[in-house]
């Protein structure tokens, strides 16, 4: 007699769960052009209209996933550096902190990460969705992070402090970024050097540039 039990059936945001983890791996290993549903399908345990009860087409599933990823990098932000305060209740050792689970998260998620800033498809709508994605990151986080360096962005008037912001950002975006994708050809490197590159790189040019402008 057979001691084997049953399988659990999952539910259905569970399967949803899966089909988004191995969809993520797929996009991020063979890019969007040669990524197929069936394979997604296979890897996930499912067929290939379950695939497609969640999710309508190929292109949705990958702007779906463009945005959850997204979401977490600026929810993980928010998180580490809740600072009512804003730049002047920041310190180092928070901001180190906050790095150090920003590249946490690179390297528990390093398909995310890939699929997030890898990708090279050469399909213009798909690309299209991958710009509209990280615009709207961008606008979602740009005041939370003009408060953190003390840009006064909330209700500015004219356009200068807005591009003082974007610049901002850029430099810290780029750093991170560009860290990111070399420490994924890196693995070998601790995670706490690379933290405290990023720290010294961003954050000291940062609040620097901060004690400038507030100086009298």
């Amino acid at each position: 007699m057979s001691t084997a039990h049953p399988r659990k059936r999952m539910s259905a945001q569970q399967r949803r769960t899966v089909i988004e983890e191995a969809a993520t791996e797929v996009f991020a290993a063979h890019g969007y052009q040669r990524a197929a549903m069936d394979e997604i399908a296979r890897r996930s345990g499912v067929s290939v209209p379950v695939v497609y009860d969640h999710f309508p087409s190929k292109r949705e599933l990958h702007r779906h996933l463009l945005e959850r990823h997204f979401a977490e990098l600026r929810e993980l932000w928010r998180e580490r550096l809740p600072v009512p305060g804003g730049a002047d209740e920041l310190g180092t050792e928070e901001v180190t902190r906050a790095f150090d689970a920003w590249f946490g998260y690179i390297e528990t998620h390093p398909y995310a990460w890939r699929m997030l800033f890898r990708d090279t498809t050469g399909d213009e709508e798909v690309r299209a969705d991958h710009r509209a994605v990280v615009d709207g990151s961008r606008e979602a986080l740009l005041p939370f992070f003009a408060r953190l360096v003390g840009i006064p962005l909330d209700g500015a008037p004219d356009d200068h402090v807005r591009v003082e912001a974007e610049l901002a950002w850029e430099v810290c975006r780029s750093v991170l970024q560009g860290l990111a994708l070399w420490w994924l050809d890196r693995p070998e490197v601790p995670r706490a050097r690379v933290v405290s590159a990023a720290v010294d790189a961003v954050w000291t040019g940062l609040e620097r540039s901060r004690l400038t402008r507030t100086r009298p």
